[in-house]
């Protein structure tokens, strides 16, 4: 078979490849192995799909520590708005929620999947479910792509979109890296972003913080020479291997970065009341034991933050939960206060990159084309989405680079093909 445009993998990023390469009136093929296209758009933002970001470009960018400044140049051919003004037109309303985060009116991530097939449907995309690609075979002015069960497609121009290893039951299983090596590229060293830590501190182990959530958190990294490197404030969760939730998730690629490098623990510090500093907390805790001087400490402090974590840091601080406020030393308040403001977490690992949201590392952008995302190596060979050495936070930011990245693939590779 021979056509135009083949765009291997039905993600965000291939999806949105292969309407790009159609409208430009390329033949375009989509070949997935799984039996659904957009399995993880389906479930990505629990079932609702952050579709992009409505903050302005520069801090989208910041939002994508690695190698964002890469998407400068294809953000002024395609960006967030115009994102939305795609779903738009498609009939996919889309309303903006705390931190420009991007969703459907509907709530549904479904809707935002059904819209993408039925766009392919109208520009005569032909669609290939449960297709595993063996390998691609590259030349000067084709490549064939060869199928697991022997068939072979002949195809001007290949976009490569099968994303990365992370969330492997969507598919995402590492395939396309050994095809970037064949081409020429290198890949560079994978690793798992946006990841679950763990850690076997005693607490950990006896599970006395198992489940516990605390909001709005002010969580940091440091180095073994306790250089500051990054603080995210956010929610976290205490789980039965270690530490989870949002602002563990965008500190893990610091602490992964740090274990690679040879430390074999790393250090977070949780800052439960980061909107108080130390003074202004002693002043206001010794005011309310003062009033409250015959109360139980327990009581007196309940609600400062939440109840299973107040009573694990007085007992931390060897102050009995009963013990009455006109008998605790300046000294254990101080402690207390400490541990508040800047209690350790060690982390020893992470979960796998087959448990994380977002790999780390990949094709190098430095033998990519910013505006085009065509190889630098081999003709009429592109690379979209999370194959990509791309990686963001969670919120929008990977779906945004897959989209964007995919556009720019999809339409240079149909140009490419005449």
């Amino acid at each position: 078979m021979e056509t135009d445009v083949v765009v291997i993998g039905g993600g965000p990023s291939g999806l949105m490849a292969a309407i790009a390469a159609a409208e430009q009136g390329a033949r375009t093929l989509i070949i997935e192995k799984g039996k659904k296209l957009g399995k993880k758009l389906a479930i990505s933002g629990g079932g609702r799909c952050n579709v992009t970001s409505r903050l302005p470009k520069d801090e989208i960018i910041k939002h994508i520590p690695g190698n964002g400044r890469f998407l400068y140049s294809a953000f002024s051919v395609f960006d967030n708005e115009d994102i939305i003004s795609f779903f738009s037109e498609l009939g996919v309303e889309l309303k903006e929620e705390d931190h420009g985060r991007m969703f459907p009116v509907s709530d549904s991530a479904q809707d935002v999947v059904n819209a993408l097939i039925t766009r392919l449907s109208a520009l005569d995309v032909k669609v290939w479910l449960e297709t595993g690609v063996k390998a691609i075979d590259y030349h000067e002015n084709s490549h064939t792509v060869l199928l697991q069960d022997g068939q072979k497609i002949e195809a001007k121009s290949v976009v490569v979109a099968v994303g990365g290893k992370a969330v492997p039951h969507t598919g995402s299983t590492g395939d396309g890296y050994p095809w970037a090596k064949t081409a020429g590229h290198t890949v560079t060293d994978l690793y798992p972003t946006e990841v679950p830590l763990k850690s076997n501190q005693p607490f950990i182990k006896n599970k006395s913080l198992q489940g516990l959530a605390l909001r709005d958190v002010a969580l940091s990294v440091k180095n073994q020479d306790g250089k500051h490197i990054v603080t995210h404030q956010m929610d976290m969760l205490f789980t039965h291997f270690g530490y989870s939730g949002p602002a563990v998730l965008r500190c893990s690629q610091y602490v992964v970065k740090l274990l690679k490098n040879g430390q074999q623990e790393v250090s977070l510090y949780i800052d439960a009341l980061p909107d108080k500093n130390k003074e202004a907390l002693l002043s206001e805790l010794q005011a309310m034991m003062s009033e409250n001087s015959k109360k139980a400490i327990k009581n007196t402090l309940k609600g400062l933050v939440p109840e299973r974590y107040l009573h694990f840091i007085l007992e931390k601080n060897k102050i009995d939960l009963d013990t009455k406020c006109a008998n605790i030393s300046n000294e254990h308040i101080r402690h207390f206060i400490d541990d508040i403001k800047h209690f350790e977490l060690l982390v020893y690992d992470s979960l796998p990159i087959e448990k994380a949201f977002v790999t780390g590392g990949g094709v190098s952008i430095k033998e990519v084309v910013p505006t085009t995302m065509a190889s630098k190596i081999m003709p009429r060979l592109f690379f979209s989405g999370e194959i990509l050495d791309i990686h963001g936070y969670t919120g929008g930011y990977n779906i945004t680079a897959a989209l964007v990245t995919g556009r720019l693939a999809g339409q240079n590779a149909a140009w490419a093909s005449f």
